[in-house]
């Protein structure tokens, strides 16, 4: 069996395209937009957000392709580590800082929820995750 993370699966977008051509045109053009429209932040610095971005959503293939993109543009193994480092400990920081959600909600809480009836038409779900 083929890995489920296989380089090649990215052949096969041009087929993506082709199921929906104006989503995907919409998409291709904001995308070019926002790494080539604007110079605010230079390429290479672009490249270090999406490698650090990359890493936060968990995207092998991100991460290869805008790897390759940072070090052809001169890009060292250490700016990306420090982005990804970056990446790390900005998430890190936001769970910490949700967790005060759990404390409020914790301390709110004076009793177990009560089970509502399975019939979801009737309400909605306490929670979609």
């Amino acid at each position: 069996m083929k890995p489920y993370y296989d380089r090649s699966n990215l052949e096969r977008i041009p087929e993506l395209i082709q199921l929906a051509p104006q989503a995907a045109a919409s998409f291709l053009t904001f995308e070019q937009d926002v790494f080539h429209a604007t110079n605010a932040i230079p390429l290479k610095m672009k490249e270090l957000i999406a490698i650090a971005v990359a890493h936060v959503t968990g995207c092998p293939y991100c991460i290869d392709v805008h790897v390759k993109k940072c070090k052809a543009l001169g890009g060292t193994q250490e700016e990306m580590l420090e982005a990804i480092m970056i990446a790390a400990s900005t998430r890190t920081g936001a769970i910490l800082s949700h967790a005060t959600h759990a404390l409020i909600s914790f301390e709110e809480q004076s009793h177990p929820p009560t089970h509502k009836s399975t019939d979801s038409s009737s309400s909605p779900p306490d929670c979609f995750c």
